[in-house]
């Protein structure tokens, strides 16, 4: 089981001092929270992609590159990469790089965003949000597992001949979950690559994140990948944490009730009794949480959202210290008792690896000398295995 913290990058004005902080504050924050993260334990931190104020992270590449670069152990990755407005062959190109530089502490997770304008801004349909994403992914996905791609589609112009590079780290390429709130078709292309679903689990209740993943477990089972309970899900959550209960709900009141996102609306304890959202000491924060295991069984990631709604930087690192100290401990051993041998473990790079190539060395791309013309079909390498399927 993975623990983590995500983050929608959002630069929002502090309710109780009244101080919006600035862009550079905001990034400096976050690879102290990031830092953070690893430093208490915790497994994974993701950032989300957004191109319009008041968030700040345009190039979660350069962010979690550099992130990567200030820590050990630390898995980083997307929360989420614009599939539907970003160009297949420059994510298989970043991505990879990405999983160069970090070693093999990456994965991405893909979604279509919550930013309606930034489609045309990419020069895309919003209307053709869907096919997009489905396109652009078994575009992907290709051009991490073929060394050469002839290619034609309805929304980019062909390829023909082409190679990605680098190519992906010890040829296996990066772990993708793809991201959904409401949609199945999404649901339904994790299942059909073997890749992982990842449900927000934040705003809806928790029933209704229940049954994308049960489908995508189906599919999942159906498309011969192996059984349901070897599908891979991560769930969203968001969580404020204080050493008792009543101050949690008092500190936390200001942000949420002035929040842009659910600011205005259902008071605080309705919205928590109706959603995921875990308010309260370390003890409640883990009851809550292991109620997602007692709707869903066996997941593989957990991660929180805490950075959000103009908290303060030192309040978000107080926070992970409670639950890198008191609540992450306490869920790993009562999760880890309660798994069933069966499931899936959480997916690594190296256990990828592993599980590609056993015993034998994994592949190191070497490329001939050529003239980035591929038209021959020919792989441009030296070892001319296509790794078709890994």
């Amino acid at each position: 089981m993975q623990f983590g913290i995500f983050s929608v990058s959002d630069i929002t004005r502090d309710p109780v001092t009244g101080v919006t902080p600035s862009e550079a504050e905001r990034i400096d924050a976050t690879v102290q929270i990031a830092k953070k993260t690893e430093e208490v334990g915790l497994d994974v931190f993701a950032i989300g992609e957004h191109h319009n104020p008041p968030f700040f992270s345009s190039s979660p590449t350069t962010l979690l590159s550099h992130i990567a670069a200030l820590t050990e152990r630390l898995i980083v990755t997307t929360a989420t990469t614009l599939i539907t407005t970003n160009d297949p062959v420059k994510i298989a190109e970043d991505y990879a790089m990405l999983q160069h530089l970090s070693n093999g502490r990456m994965d991405l997770m893909l979604g279509r965003g919550n930013t309606g304008p930034v489609y045309p801004w990419f020069g895309k349909d919003i209307r053709a949000g869907l096919p997009l994403a489905l396109e652009n992914y078994n575009l992907l996905h290709r051009l991490w597992r073929e060394d050469v791609v002839d290619w034609e589609g309805d929304y980019r112009t062909p390829l023909q001949g082409f190679t990605a590079t680098p190519r992906p780290l010890d040829g296996v390429p990066p772990f993708v979950w793809h991201g959904a709130i409401r949609t199945p078709e999404i649901a339904e292309q994790a299942a059909y690559y073997g890749n992982g679903f990842f449900a927000n689990h934040i705003f809806w209740p928790t029933a209704h994140s229940l049954q994308l993943i049960e489908f995508y477990r189906q599919r999942f089972e159906h498309y011969g990948h192996g059984t349901k309970k070897q599908a891979i899900v991560g769930l969203g959550g968001q969580a404020y944490i204080a050493k008792k209960s009543q101050d949690a709900w008092s500190e936390f009141r200001p942000y949420f009730n002035e929040a842009p996102v659910y600011g205005h609306g259902p008071s605080l304890e309705d919205f928590a009794e109706m959603t995921p959202l875990s308010v309260g000491s370390p003890q409640e924060i883990i009851d809550k949480t292991l109620t997602f295991h007692d709707t869903f069984g066996d997941y593989q990631r957990q991660l929180w959202l805490m950075d959000h709604a103009g908290l303060p930087l030192k309040t978000v690192l107080n926070q992970l210290d409670l639950l890198g100290e008191e609540v992450v401990p306490v869920l790993r051993k009562e999760l880890d008792a309660r798994r069933d041998p069966e499931s899936a473990p959480a997916p690594t790079h190296q256990g990828r690896v592993t599980a590609t190539y056993g015993d034998t060395p994994p592949r190191q791309a070497r490329p001939n000398a050529n003239q980035g013309n591929n038209l021959a079909g020919t792989s441009p390498y030296q070892d001319t295995d296509i790794l078709a399927g890994k």
